[in-house]
């Protein structure tokens, strides 16, 4: 995929976010995941089928391991490890369950997770531009989150929609047969097959080790915010994590001292990018329909602008006072203050979290200014 088209909510606006280094691909996640499986198994792994983890076991604050139960003889187990990654996903099995003592976050609030609906679809006819996702915003049809057309072949597609759970949430798949599905390009077209999930929509949890554990994946909430794709995040922190545990095993230290390089590495480079993606999640989440309409149609926000951030770089605006002024007279100067705010906020936590702490012994400070720029960033969420 060499790009991605984001519409207005009125569809009058289009913007085609495309450049170096913004591309991806369409994959077949079942294979995708038999493939990692068959990499770590020729790897030496050891792979325990119908198998599930129940809660950690900790001894005098640090892990020894898991409580598990063999899901086909209905028997438990207790499985010991000097490390313990927890990969679960959203559920987060085992950060879940963790002492406070550990000092790691065990909570995902329900405003930052989205729940999804999606069908893969054959259609009649060729899709236009079969190499571009396409992403719609609209506040009615999916309130904090979006609908979107992933092409997955000239005439297939993976089509869903995703609302925030926060509030009353409504039926993402009602919401996607009712203002998606209708649409002609889908008429006489067919199921493949359909399902939903959830998904978390937020920066990385503040830590993600501790004595015997490492976090990684949508357990730690490593997924880009503003759309939830997790793959490559995920990936990246896996591979960050597998080193941090070697070395760690190798000079024995598995305590949260020895493990928390992979903390250091992560939230200082892709975490700081899903930091200030995070803020401009927050930031979207409250305009309303017509904010979105007039920002794109005078290019508030510009497709440049898109790119940057999609690729982790400040947005740069010119707000001059000319500029105020001019929108005074049609009542949007409070959306350009807010606008302008954002791109401050969007700066200043990227910066913090590329400050993160080298030792654990800072780390408390840090994230008490963490959690006040997290909850500035939670205001710019109500609605304008």
């Amino acid at each position: 995929m060499t790009g991605i088209k984001i519409y207005s909510p009125d569809i009058a606006t289009a913007f085609s976010v495309e450049g170096e280094g913004l591309y991806g691909f369409i994959i077949n996640r079942h294979l995708f995941g038999q493939r990692l499986l068959r990499i770590a198994i020729n790897a030496g792994a050891n792979l325990k089928e119908s198998t599930q983890a129940l809660e950690p076991i900790v001894e005098n604050h640090s892990l020894k391991g898991i409580s598990a139960k063999d899901l086909l003889t209905g028997r438990r187990a207790k499985i010991t490890s000097r490390v313990v990654v927890d990969a679960s996903g959203l559920p987060a099995v085992l950060r879940t369950k963790l002492p406070p003592e550990l000092r790691i976050d065990t909570a995902t609030h329900k405003e930052d997770i989205v729940i999804c609906y999606r069908e893969i679809r054959k259609l009649k006819e060729q899709i236009p531009e079969p190499n571009f996702c396409e992403i719609y915003l609209n506040r009615q049809h999916a309130p904090g989150g979006y609908s979107w057309i992933f092409p997955e072949g000239e005439t297939k597609v993976n089509v869903g929609l995703g609302v925030a759970t926060s509030g009353n949430p409504i039926n993402p798949k009602n919401q996607l047969y009712t203002h998606i599905l209708s649409r002609t390009l889908f008429g006489d077209s067919s199921i493949l097959k359909g399902g939903g999930g959830q998904v978390p929509t937020r920066r990385p949890i503040d830590c993600m080790t501790g004595d015997g554990i490492v976090i990684v994946g949508d357990a730690a909430c490593q997924v880009n915010p503003i759309h939830g794709g997790g793959i490559g995040p995920s990936m990246t922190g896996g591979v960050m994590a597998g080193k941090t545990i070697i070395k760690a095993l190798d000079s024995d230290n598995v305590s949260r001292t020895g493990l928390w390089p992979y903390n250091v590495e992560y939230l200082k480079s892709y975490g700081a990018r899903q930091a200030g993606l995070d803020v401009f999640r927050l930031f979207l989440q409250g305009l309303s329909n017509d904010d979105l309409n007039f920002g794109m149609k005078y290019q508030l926000i510009t497709e440049s602008d898109l790119l940057k951030t999609s690729m982790g770089e400040d947005i740069r605006l010119n707000l001059s006072e000319k500029t105020f002024r001019v929108f005074k007279g049609i009542r949007k100067v409070s959306l350009l203050k807010r606008l302008r705010k954002a791109t401050s906020l969007i700066r200043k936590m990227r910066e913090h979290y590329q400050n993160y702490p080298t030792s654990p012994d800072s780390f408390n400070d840090w994230k008490r200014k963490t959690q006040h720029l997290a909850e500035e960033a939670s205001k710019m969420r109500a609605p304008s």
